[in-house]
């Protein structure tokens, strides 16, 4: 038996869509549900690209 669960500080709809598809069985704790996912995939207004922002690139 397995007890799992998935925490986020943030996130988006389309991703929780995605996931809750994915894993049914999984309950899921977000701190902040941004609005939606632009063209490039970010998080809008969210943060950006992490990435960008935690290497400086």
């Amino acid at each position: 038996m397995r007890d799992l669960r998935m925490m986020s500080i943030l996130a988006a709809p389309e991703g929780l869509t995605a996931f809750a598809a994915a894993h049914p069985d999984v309950p899921v704790f977000v701190g902040e549900v941004d609005e939606r996912l632009n063209g490039k995939g970010y998080i809008v207004p969210g943060l950006g690209d992490a990435g960008d922002r935690s290497y400086c690139t």
